[in-house]
């Protein structure tokens, strides 16, 4: 598989212009805007937006959905590849190395977009006047990019790179709620999911990931756990905290088993662990719990 270090290796690969900047380059498509068919990683965040009438884009594991315009997000070694792309309309691309974070505000701020993680079809789709000002932005870094880099260049770019990411949040916040409003709750699904996972005997193998709860839901562990945390206001690993500890609570004042045998039969190996996380959830020990709900 091929890993790109460098801006001006990837550049060539492909018949783009000599990037201008060794850390950070743009590319305005018109009618392509391809990268090598073949699997590759690179040292560089990327973002694109696209408009395709056909081609698959694989990004991370599965299918890049690209019915309508939509913007895609890597992050630096994540694996990425495109085939037989043919495009409707102008896209472009950014790629930026994440030395050209270093020192700079952003360098932190960017592992707050989950989105560079999410590694699915679940791409950010676009309404009209999203893309408006997606292009908007990005005019503003072209033109900066294209003219002459002095001092300011960088911070200038940057600036409107962590703007671009601000509202790419919005627009997602958008697409959350739209996904509810067509397809119903994830938090249902979810339950039912977990429900599944307790009733087949799977908790004899241990506690229920949020990666093994995705996968069966088709959706990578940082969408599935930002969508329940836009219905809900609790991530995947909350849910599946309060999923159990309301087993345990059932099984604290029905059955006979001691606290510790509870704790295995839900998939807890570590008791201390069971019994700080069911005091956080219910205010009482397991066995406070247990001893004020048999009298």
């Amino acid at each position: 598989m091929k890993h790109y270090k460098n801006l001006a290796e990837m550049h060539s690969d492909n018949g783009f212009p000599k990037p201008e900047n060794p850390l950070i380059s743009l590319y305005h498509c018109d009618g392509r805007c391809s990268l090598n068919e073949q699997e590759f990683t690179s040292d560089f965040y990327m973002i694109g937006f696209k408009k395709l009438k056909a081609g698959v884009i694989l990004y991370g594991r599965t299918k890049y959905d690209h019915e309508q315009g939509s913007m895609l997000f890597v992050k630096p070694r994540q694996i990425i590849e495109m085939k037989n792309l043919e495009h409707d309309e102008d896209g472009f691309l950014i790629f930026f190395h994440e030395d050209f974070l270093n020192g700079k505000p952003l360098r932190n701020e960017i592992s707050n977009y989950n989105y560079f993680e999410y590694e699915t079809n679940e791409a950010l789709h676009l309404s009209p006047q999203e893309e408006k000002t997606v292009w908007d932005i990005f005019h503003k870094i072209e033109n900066e990019y294209l003219n002459n880099q002095d001092e300011y260049s960088r911070e200038i770019i940057l600036a409107n790179i962590s703007t671009l990411l601000k509202y790419a949040q919005r627009f997602y916040k958008r697409q959350f709620i739209n996904r509810f409003e067509i397809s119903g709750k994830t938090v249902t699904k979810f339950t039912e999911t977990l429900t599944k996972y307790v009733n087949n005997g799977q908790l004899e193998k241990g506690l229920p990931s949020v990666n093994q709860l995705a996968e069966q839901l088709n959706l990578s562990p940082r969408y599935l756990s930002d969508l329940l945390k836009q219905e809900s206001g609790k991530t995947a690993l909350e849910h599946i905290h309060l999923f159990l500890i309301s087993e345990a609570k059932n099984l604290l004042v029905i059955d006979n088993k001691n606290v510790s045998e509870i704790a295995y039969s839900l998939g807890f190996d570590n008791i201390s662990y069971f019994s700080r996380l069911f005091k956080k959830e219910v205010g009482l020990s397991p066995m406070q719990f247990k001893k004020v709900n048999l009298n």
